[in-house]
């Protein structure tokens, strides 16, 4: 039912300059429609300029900006809003008001499949060949056949099931928004004399927004912002940090696993392969010499051997830790073991969506800024000269940024002790088990200190990336 009411101070739509921006639906048709036109844009120009030499536009739009900006940045404080600005999803919306609206079988509407074709169309690629997705065509293709597998999808199924389900960020997106400080819901004394239910028939995905709070359906929401514009009793409130998480709401394994997952394959890896790899002993490190010993008798051919078994070891270390830490900590609770890993899991979020900040704030510096701006001059044939990256890993300033490494796992620690307030037992046991339980928070914690330890002691190999040759040869 649409009618005027007097806004809370933490809704977000109160304030004049946010509230056009998240609720006024021209103006999010416009951005919309222009993020549309940019991806397509990338796309092509792949298809057109081949190689990272003529072309920084393309990887620009895809790895610079849309990815840590649009992704991590995002979902870490104002939640999905990419997910409601996503190219996919706003052609969906058109596609599948024509479509043929059939259910999607159950082996299909299982987010794991998402979940897995990341993890192994993205990162297992990303590490054994680490210049394939470099190539702005490789990109372009890549991007291709996702928008290709996405039309047919909301062609073919009901209540744009392809985010829900087959989307590789799907999962990710609706986990970790959880870390952020916003929530979507509606005043409760406009909802109780509702009759017309406005909200429901303006939702896409077949949502019904007065019971967000009745039935934990917010997590299938993309805040699309459909139903602000059909009542004005729907609210975007400012809440605390990860409030979300430390209530109850319905688990979802393949959630937990996401967590897991990309905390190993991102930051766990990063550190092994990118950042301990420029150190001047990254001869001495395990997986190294696991992937040196290999090298000594099977020919792997372009295969990145280091990168491989930085993926394999990381991996591996985060299953074993998040499962045994979870096991041990079930058997001091005498809790079932299910109910305490997909109950304590999620604390595990802010170690790569809050850790990761510290990633794309020191390499928006070092060349994600630079690809940027230079990729839209190049693309654009703007008048204006290619910038230099804006620091060097000489500059130590930079490494300001680390600082949200260690807010990560403290964030972390806290989250885990107010998820095993939701577990019934003892206090002590609680206690006693709480290390366990974070097991893996403990070992991401060790990593960051253990890695400023090895470039404080022994300090960078000589050599290492250079940030600026792309923009040379580019230019």
């Amino acid at each position: 039912m649409k009618q005027i009411i007097n806004r809370k101070r933490n809704d977000i739509f109160s304030f004049p300059i946010l509230g056009f921006m998240f609720r006024n639906q021209k103006f999010l048709f416009v951005l919309r429609l222009v993020i549309l036109a940019l991806f397509v844009y990338a796309i092509f120009y792949g298809y057109m300029y081949q190689t990272k030499s003529e072309n920084v536009f393309t990887s620009g739009v895809f790895w610079n900006l849309f990815w840590p900006f649009f992704m991590v940045v995002t979902l870490s404080t104002f939640g999905r809003v990419f997910c409601g600005v996503c190219p996919h999803g706003f052609i969906g919306k058109y596609i599948t008001r024509f479509g043929l609206k059939k259910k999607m079988p159950k082996f299909m509407a299982n987010p794991f499949i998402g979940l897995f074709v990341l993890l192994f169309g993205w990162w297992l690629v990303y590490y054994m060949y680490p210049s394939f997705f470099k190539a702005p065509f490789a990109t372009a293709v890549m991007f291709t056949v996702l928008t290709l597998v996405a039309v047919v999808m909301f062609y073919v199924y009901e209540d744009m099931s392809y985010c829900k389900y087959i989307c590789p960020i799907g999962t990710l997106t609706k986990v970790f928004s959880k870390v952020g400080f916003t929530k979507l819901e509606t005043y409760k004394d406009g909802c109780t004399s509702c009759k017309t239910f406005d909200c429901a028939k303006a939702c896409t995905y077949n949502l019904k927004p007065f019971t967000f709070d009745k039935k934990n359906s917010m997590e299938d929401c993309t805040l699309c912002m459909d139903c602000t514009s059909s009542c004005d009793n729907v609210a975007f409130s400012l809440k605390k940090p990860s409030s979300n998480l430390f209530g109850k709401f319905k688990t979802n394994k393949a959630e937990v696993w996401a967590l897991i997952l990309i905390t190993a394959v991102i930051s766990v890896t990063m550190s092994f392969h990118h950042a301990l790899g420029r150190s001047a002993i990254v001869e001495e490190f395990f997986w190294v010499k696991t992937a040196r010993y290999f090298e000594s008798f099977i020919n792997f051919g372009s295969i990145d051997t280091i990168g491989l078994s930085a993926l394999s070891y990381a991996v591996l270390i985060c299953v074993v830790l998040s499962m045994g830490g979870m096991y041990i900590a079930s058997k001091i609770m005498a809790i079932s073991y299910e109910k305490t890993f997909y109950t304590l899991g999620y604390a595990f979020a802010p170690l790569f969506i809050v850790g990761g900040l510290s990633h794309i704030g020191e390499f928006f510096f070092y060349s994600y800024a630079s690809n940027i701006v230079n990729g839209f001059i190049q693309a654009f044939s703007l008048n204006y000269e290619f910038i230099e990256p804006l620091a060097s890993r000489r500059d130590k300033w930079v490494h300001i940024f680390t600082v949200f490494n260690h807010i990560a796992y403290i964030w972390a620690f806290i989250i885990m002790i107010g998820r095993l307030k939701l577990i019934d037992t003892k206090t002590s046991l609680k206690v006693l088990a709480f290390p366990f339980a974070s097991a893996l928070i403990i070992f991401y914690m060790c990593l960051k200190f253990y890695t400023g330890y090895v470039f404080q002691t022994y300090g960078a190999k000589k050599g290492g990336h250079n940030h600026q040759a792309m923009i040379k040869k580019a230019k």
